[in-house]
């Protein structure tokens, strides 16, 4: 799931510190990362890969994958992140895949070995869950429909993972948590990569 990476369009937090424009250029590097994650991690798995982008079109969407390798672009819709995620999840489950995984767009150190990760975690549990530093996660897979999860939680706030988990427990889905990862939201969060 990324943001459409123009200015002012994406990475609020970390435009505030570096500017909309520079802060909207780390989010096309940033995308363009996890894009290539995408397409190695789902082709090691057997997945099917897809950007799921806010803030622009059909037609925008598919002008930032990478030509020649078979990802899909679609657009998250309308409502809040639980929502757009619980819908990219529904969707999956309808088109008849057993396992679905949601990763950002905003993690320099993604590799597709935590994909391999996520999809392994998940033929033996309904949930995972990859911790991020700053109380969120940064990739949540599911086996089964359970929008409940995503709603009641405070998103962007520092207890969405242990809001997600409570939900999580409510729901009797036990998830697998992946390796802690740092997210890159803002200034303070861009100086650990340069």
């Amino acid at each position: 799931m990324a943001r459409w990476p123009a200015s002012r369009r994406c990475k609020s937090r970390l435009a505030a510190g570096l500017g909309p424009a520079r802060a909207a250029r780390v989010q096309q590097r940033l995308l363009g990362h996890a894009l290539a994650v995408l397409a190695q991690g789902t082709a090691a798995v057997g997945a099917r890969g897809r950007l799921a982008l806010a803030g622009a079109g059909p037609a925008a969407a598919a002008r930032l994958l990478p030509s020649g390798q078979p990802l899909e672009a679609v657009i998250q819709g309308p409502g809040g992140l639980g929502e757009r995620m619980a819908r990219q999840f529904m969707v999956g489950l309808r088109q008849g895949y057993r396992q679905v995984v949601l990763v950002g767009s905003d993690l320099p150190l993604l590799t597709a070995p935590d994909l391999q990760l996520a999809f392994d975690a998940l033929g033996d549990a309904p949930c995972v869950l990859g911790p991020a530093a700053d109380g969120g996660y940064w990739l949540v897979g599911l086996n089964r429909g359970a929008s409940a999860l995503f709603s009641g939680i405070d998103w962007g706030g520092d207890r969405v993972l242990q809001q997600t988990l409570a939900r999580a427990d409510q729901l009797g889905l036990a998830p697998v948590l992946l390796p802690r990862q740092v997210d890159l939201d803002t200034i303070g969060d861009l100086q650990a990569w340069r």
